[in-house]
């Protein structure tokens, strides 16, 4: 049997958005094993095969092949992929779990409103103390490469492994770069977003992998996960078809 193998969130808001879109396309999901299981079927594609993962999990199994598709945050597949259009295809925006990834600085820095700003505050910094800017973050690709998009040198990474909020009040960066919904919490947190410090405005995206094991069988499955999601309207056919070539391209 050829099965498409299809992985979801498996808890919180993103599991239950996941389940609430597929149930209004008509492909209702129901869990094995219990609440605590770690697969899941949809009973009108019984060549389904679904998993259960964390975001994270299925951005990382979709980029290795391992899930020929999956539901995850931009953000992650594009922290997580060096290049990800070479690995992955983004078949279509969900609609859910929007989220922006974005730069923020102190708001004392009255004179700090944009990357430009960064970046001279980062350099007179350096010359003035011998040390580099250090921005706070959970998300180390994408911020090199935007920062190194926006001209911005003199700086240096500090791994976040809590909250990233909270590290410029710590005193263990200057900056922080962060996932946020509505920006209250960094607010809060006595910082502000520059205005030009949006790296990407994310959401729930249906990707599928260009290195897993494609054959003709779960190909037909997903066509038939992609016109039922995409009502004609959120999946374009182009996209579909596009993927289909991508992946059955005679190699060498």
């Amino acid at each position: 049997m050829s099965t498409l193998k299809l992985a979801i969130p498996s808890k919180g808001r993103l599991k239950e958005q996941a389940e609430e879109f597929f149930a209004n396309a008509g492909f209702r999901i129901e869990a094995l094993g219990g609440s605590r299981g770690y697969f899941a079927r949809i009973p009108t594609l019984p060549d389904v095969e679904v998993r259960l993962l964390s975001a994270s999990e299925i951005a990382s199994s979709v980029i290795a092949g391992d899930v020929h598709v999956g539901v995850s945050g931009e953000d992650l597949l594009r922290e997580q992929a060096g290049d990800l259009d070479r690995v992955v295809h983004l078949l279509a925006p969900l609609g859910f779990g929007r989220a922006d990834l974005v730069v923020a600085a102190p708001k004392s820095w009255l004179d700090v409103e944009t990357m430009a700003d960064v970046d001279d505050v980062a350099a007179r910094m350096e010359a003035s103390t011998g040390r580099k800017m250090r921005v706070a973050t959970k998300y180390v690709r994408s911020t090199r490469r935007f920062f190194t998009a926006e001209g911005v040198g003199h700086y240096r990474i500090v791994e976040s492994a809590g909250a990233t909020e909270g590290a410029p009040a710590a005193g263990v960066a200057e900056l922080v770069v962060d996932i946020t919904t509505t920006g209250a919490t960094l607010e809060s947190n006595g910082l502000k977003i520059l205005r030009d410090g949006v790296i990407l405005r994310s959401q729930a995206q249906l990707a599928a992998s260009l290195g897993a094991d494609w054959s003709a069988g779960s190909l037909q499955s997903l066509g038939k996960l992609a016109r039922g999601i995409g009502g004609g309207e959120v999946l374009a056919a182009a996209r579909f078809e596009g993927f289909v070539a991508a992946v059955t391209k005679p190699q060498g």
